[in-house]
């Protein structure tokens, strides 16, 4: 990757290259940046829509399924002429057609414990996108394992919520939710509903978190603390997280030779 701006670049990307402690070397860093988005619906459509138009250099695209009519009220890389279409080759086209400077690379699997680590290590910052309780906690207890950088959220109804993890550093999504919770008390965007819109808000929270990681701008993100979204009172919310000393994640007993399988929803 380059480590100069043509000038093309430099005028599509002038607005931001304006903004105090971004400039040119951090549009540079943008463009050297890999990240990996999990899922290519809801929250990854947003995230991955800001990202491309900010110039990242390469994104990740991760997602089994294919586009269905539901999915146009808040996926926003998708079209109707894209039904029944692979969402990552939807998204990749959307993106490309946005921004041609932005690799897309594309991975239309399900993540699992078996291709998680061989994906992580590929990308400097995760976007978890994912609207399963197993993935989140799997994608939390991967990152922390390899000391990956991610970006936690997840929306239902009027609500939103995310947080930034940086293993090592901040506490993780583990030592905030220790397990998963009963699926008699999950709520999920199939039966009870989402606003589009709150998708968007999120997903561009998580984008933004991305952005300051990779030009190196860490002291203002949302770590050790859960960002809530309330659309319908229009209220946002902070609480903090503290890091858990006995989290079966992060916790200093945890070694780097213990595979990612093992200690994925112990």
């Amino acid at each position: 990757m380059s480590l100069s701006l043509t000038t093309e670049q430099i005028e599509r990307y002038s607005r931001q290259i304006l903004v105090p402690d971004f400039g040119g070397k951090g549009q540079i860093r943008l463009r050297q940046g890999r990240i990996l988005i999990i899922g290519a619906g809801g929250l990854g459509s947003p995230s991955a829509f800001y990202l491309a138009a900010a110039g990242a250099g390469t994104l990740g695209l991760i997602d089994a399924d294919n586009v269905e009519l539901s999915n146009l009220q808040r996926q926003i890389l998708h079209a109707t002429a894209d039904l029944g279409k692979a969402k990552v080759e939807s998204g990749k086209e959307t993106l490309t057609q946005l921004n041609p400077d932005v690799e897309v690379i594309t991975y239309p699997v399900r993540l699992g414990s078996d291709n998680i680590e061989e994906l992580f290590s590929q990308y400097q910052f995760i976007i978890d996108g994912s609207d399963n309780f197993e993935t989140k906690f799997l994608v939390n207890d991967a990152a922390v394992r390899l000391k990956k950088a991610y970006s936690h959220a997840g929306i239902v109804r009027w609500q939103g919520q995310t947080m930034t993890v940086i293993p090592g550093k901040t506490a993780c999504y583990r030592c905030l939710f220790k397990e998963p919770p009963p699926p008699a008390e999950i709520l999920n965007c199939q039966q009870s509903g989402i606003l589009g819109a709150v998708a968007g808000t999120i997903g561009s929270i998580q984008a933004t978190e991305a952005i300051k990681y990779l030009i190196g701008f860490e002291e203002g993100l949302l770590t050790d603390r859960l960002l809530t979204y309330d659309a319908r009172a229009m209220k946002f919310h902070q609480v903090e997280v503290r890091k858990d000393p006995d989290c079966a994640a992060c916790r200093p007993l945890m070694t780097t030779e213990t595979p990612v399988s093992k200690i994925i929803l112990e």
